[in-house]
């Protein structure tokens, strides 16, 4: 019965590449991410993976750090996971240029656009990642 939420775990791992540990820091200054679960609508998988993936190209383009994606293999019903930093307002002004440079949908328009993919997500902000043993030292203090 454990075994999804072991599947969380190398999830809260893989988020270590994006961000440094950093308990120590101000709450205002911890680094904070967006973690996203999707469950796509049936016949939208590849074109959902194609419409992310231009997104990705331009983030990139944009100098913005890199989503971290996974994808169901066994457990609970979601199909992928994202798992991307929270963009400081530069820097989302930065990729919405590059998205429009590529000719992609911004603003409504891709809101739409997504939304014809998507059976449900959801979006959760987050700060981290620590160690366990980093947010017990944290509360102690």
């Amino acid at each position: 019965m454990r075994r999804p939420a072991l599947l969380l775990v190398p999830l809260a791992l893989a988020a270590s590449t994006l961000f440094a540990p950093a308990m120590a820091q101000s709450r205002s200054s911890m680094p904070k991410a967006i973690v996203s679960i999707y469950r796509i609508a049936p016949g939208q998988h590849l074109a959902f993976l194609k419409w992310m993936a231009a997104r990705d190209a331009a983030d990139h383009d944009a100098g913005a750090p890199a989503t971290q994606w996974y994808a169901h293999l066994n457990g609970d019903s979601w199909d992928y996971v994202a798992i991307a930093p929270d963009l400081d307002d530069a820097t989302q002004d930065k990729v919405d240029a590059a998205e429009a440079k590529h000719g992609l949908s911004t603003g409504m328009r891709a809101s739409l656009e997504f939304r014809q993919f998507i059976a449900s997500h959801t979006d959760t902000f987050a700060t981290g990642p620590y160690t366990a043993q980093q947010m017990v030292d944290a509360a102690g203090k």
